[in-house]
């Protein structure tokens, strides 16, 4: 009877551990995070076994989490840079780069602000620091630019497509996620930030960049100026549960939440 209650036991624990929840820790980009919350919560109800973490830090922690190997899904609004790639196959991470959404990062301002819209060249000079009045674009009081912190891939993206190599000034009021830009610019009347699209409410105004309104249509088609590529990045072929759930984010049922989250879905 010992030997047959010790089988037991011994069956029982492979079993429990046979069947164990399985957990996939996703991190990174607090562009991508709403889109991820709404699928993570879709995907665990039909697949309860399956739990999930997730937390937004920027795209560059997330990034730095694939390579150290502590996340199994990093979210991203940006390319890995060069360095970045380097580094990861100097640990033996194959980072492998998927795109789940289309973004379009949309300048914002207090709806006190008469200002509808901006050129290109305006948004640089704003966030260069060589306007500090509203005054010169028709509007009124000081400027008060609000951005995002360096280790955000939308404030790279911004460097890249509105500053074109130049800097965003010191003076500028860093943000460490698209929520806190949406808060600063709504409870500040002079204030101007730029958030993804899905961050969009009535709280701020959104400016048309070059004559054009930054929305899902404009953003698939590149008529928006300052559209991109939404990413995660994974190490090697995702296997196993990161296969299936990234499949389900990538199906039709997953991009109608990239579309249910106030982004721009993948043309099928």
């Amino acid at each position: 009877m010992k030997k047959l209650a010790a089988l037991v036991a011994t069956f029982l624990l492979v079993a429990s551990s046979a069947f164990a929840d399985t957990t996939v820790k996703v991190d990174g980009s607090t562009t991508v995070l709403p889109i991820m919350q709404k699928m993570v919560e879709v995907y665990m109800k039909a697949n309860p076994s399956v739990k999930f973490t997730v937390s937004g830090g920027g795209s560059g922690n997330g990034i730095k989490a694939i390579i150290d190997g502590t996340t199994d899904i990093a979210m991203a609004s940006r390319k890995m840079k060069d360095k970045e790639v380097a580094l990861a196959k100097e640990k033996g991470v194959a980072a492998k780069e998927i795109v789940v959404a289309i973004d379009a990062i949309i300048p914002v301002v207090n709806p006190a602000n008469k200002l509808s819209g901006a050129t290109i060249e305006q948004l640089k000079d704003l966030y260069a620091g060589k306007v500090t009045e509203w005054k010169a674009l028709g509007g009124e009081g000081p400027v008060v630019v609000i951005s995002r912190d360096t280790s955000s891939g939308t404030y790279e993206t911004w460097e890249e497509l509105v500053m074109k190599g130049e800097k965003v000034f010191p003076g500028a009021l860093l943000q460490a996620s698209s929520g806190a830009v949406v808060q600063a610019v709504s409870k500040n009347k002079n204030a101007i930030g730029y958030v993804g699209v899905g961050y969009l409410d009535a709280s701020t105004k959104p400016l048309s960049v070059n004559g054009v309104v930054g929305n899902a249509e404009t953003a698939a088609s590149g008529k928006y100026p300052i559209a991109r590529d939404l990413y995660v990045y994974v190490n090697g072929e995702p296997k196993g549960e990161i296969k299936k759930f990234l499949d389900f984010a990538l199906s039709a049922d997953g991009q109608k939440i990239v579309q249910e989250a106030g982004f721009v879905p993948l043309k099928k």
